[in-house]
């Protein structure tokens, strides 16, 4: 029983039916996309199949990348890359198990329901706080669902109490996947985010630790990377190791099954898994990791790994994970697998405007708050100077601190109308209405900054740009708090006075020099003598 040769993969075609794959049908030309019951699958399934395709694929220079997304390999050519490695993805049995510690001997007491991120934890039940993910809904798992659960719980590992260590990413951390535009197919969008060896080895590990679990560490007990309960560093391991990280120990129960129909898939199966065990102390990852299915900030000179934050992903997030932000104070930069595709010139492999797919969960220390995912659009910019694109992030930057400094603003003439001063409370809609609003045409002016930018363009011709958008900020916002939030509301219990007050303060902010300011436009210069007058 084996990941790398049962039909365990759900996926979609291009008629729009669902059927089950291995891994070695992943090339076939149908394929459009994973369709696994849960979201969170499907970011895990994508990411098992990049890492095996990253880990086994005879790949050595743009050439190689070349040949295999034009002319994708058959079902037998796959599998001969794997070959090699059928046992160590063996997921039953007596011996080493695929992300399962073969040395726990604890007992399996623990729901197979505790391997869902987003299931109520045991303080959540005490506590009867699970009003919105219900306890009891999943109890019974097929043996691939239970996998799939157990790779997505590895992959994004959210903190779980003392000695359950989280991620190597840290907890519920933000992944990003390129994907072709119009779709083309599963394999062509899951190799645009393959990166050949020479690139992807750069940036951490020691490919000198050839032993399997070095790059496989289930295959070995924890203390054989990681000595004495301590720390594991990239320096330990072999650099594919990022695509296989343990950081939990569990053990699923394959003594104690059932018949009948898995609680996610709801297929029949004669092993239905119910409980797993579990224990402290697994690899405890510290150091520089460097995931290049991430995006990174930096912070006192470390790179940290971005993850998902409330109010889900938009056009604020387009700079920072498609291009980067060179902000001192705020530095960001793309996954290195989006910057290797920028630079390595595949966007016209892609389609004619590529997309960036977001996905990840927003964590608050071991509770999930919400799943978010989002299709990006990437903009060709393959003829870029490197000072064009300086430029360029100048001009975004200087677009998106404006747009943060109006949501601000919207949001307290919002408050101020409402109730006339200091008020806590979700404001999570205002901003929502806000980014949304400004969305289409955020995007269509990037699109006209990038097509000038490819010649040298003039700062009158920016100024141009940068006035549609401070346009663009001050007409949504005084529509937004005029016909949504404050002037479409009864009026028998508005306060006029209040009312007439605020906007006054929202109209002054978005007609003011401050804003204009953080657009970099001139600012009308007032006379001395109008000033003493």
């Amino acid at each position: 029983m084996s990941l790398l040769t049962d039909a365990w993969m759900p996926v979609r075609d291009h008629s729009g039916a669902r059927r089950w794959i291995s891994p070695a049908d992943l090339a076939d030309p149908e394929l459009l996309a994973f369709d696994a019951n849960r979201a969170d699958f499907n970011g895990a399934l994508a990411q098992f199949a990049i890492g095996l395709l990253s880990t086994h694929a005879p790949l050595s220079n743009a050439r190689d990348w070349e040949r295999w997304f034009t002319t994708p390999p058959d079902a037998s050519t796959l599998q001969s890359w794997w070959k090699g490695s059928v046992d160590y993805f063996t997921y039953d049995g007596n011996g080493a198990r695929f992300m399962q510690d073969a040395a726990l001997t604890a007992k399996a007491d623990f729901s197979i329901s505790g391997l869902l991120i987003d299931s109520p934890g045991e303080n959540a039940i005490k506590n009867n706080s699970d009003h919105f993910v219900k306890r009891g809904r999943i109890e019974r798992l097929c043996p691939h669902c239970a996998v799939t659960a157990l790779f997505t719980l590895q992959v994004n590992a959210p903190a779980g109490g003392a000695g359950h260590r989280t991620g190597l990413r840290g907890g519920g951390p933000l992944t990003t996947l390129l994907a072709c535009q119009p779709a083309k197919s599963l394999w062509h969008d899951l190799w645009l985010n393959v990166i050949e060896s020479p690139e992807r080895e750069a940036h951490g590990g020691d490919v000198r630790k050839t032993a399997p679990h070095f790059t496989f560490p289930w295959l070995a007990a924890v203390d054989a990377i990681q000595p004495d309960q301590g720390q594991t560093s990239p320096i330990q391991t072999h650099p594919l190791h990022i695509y296989w990280s343990t950081p939990r120990r569990i053990r699923l129960d394959f003594d104690q099954t059932v018949e009948g129909d898995c609680d996610i898939c709801h297929r029949h199966h004669v092993r239905l898994l119910s409980q797993y065990a579990t224990a402290p102390y697994g690899l405890n990852y510290k150091g520089p990791w460097d995931h290049v299915l991430s995006p990174y900030y930096q912070v006192k000179g470390e790179w940290l790994p971005l993850h998902p934050q409330p109010g889900g992903f938009g056009y604020r997030h387009w700079l920072p994970w498609l291009v980067g932000v060179t902000d001192e104070k705020a530095a960001q930069r793309p996954a290195r697998v989006v910057t290797h595709f920028r630079t390595s010139r595949r966007t016209r492999h892609a389609g004619p405007v590529p997309s960036l797919w977001a996905f990840g969960y927003d964590m608050d220390n071991m509770k999930a708050r919400c799943w978010y995912e989002a299709r990006l659009p990437v903009y060709n910019l393959d003829d870029y100077s490197p000072a064009n694109v300086k430029r360029l992030q100048s001009v975004l930057q200087s677009w998106l601190a404006g747009a943060k400094d109006s949501a601000y603003a919207l949001r307290n003439a919002v408050k101020a109308a409402w109730f006339g001063g200091e008020a806590r409370g979700d404001y999570s809609a205002v901003d929502a209405a806000f980014w949304t609003d400004t969305e289409a045409e955020f995007y269509k002016l990037l699109q006209r900054l990038i097509d000038v930018m490819h010649v040298r363009p003039s700062d009158s011709e920016l100024e141009v740009l940068s006035q549609s958008w401070l346009k663009t900020l001050q007409r949504t916002n005084m529509a937004l708090f005029e016909n949504v939030f404050v002037g479409a509301g009864e009026i028998d219990r508005s306060n006029p006075r209040r009312v007439a007050k605020a906007r006054e303060f929202l109209r002054a902010t978005m007609m003011g020099d401050k804003l204009k300011k953080t657009l970099n436009l001139p600012v009308e210069q007032v006379s001395r003598k109008k000033q003493a007058a």
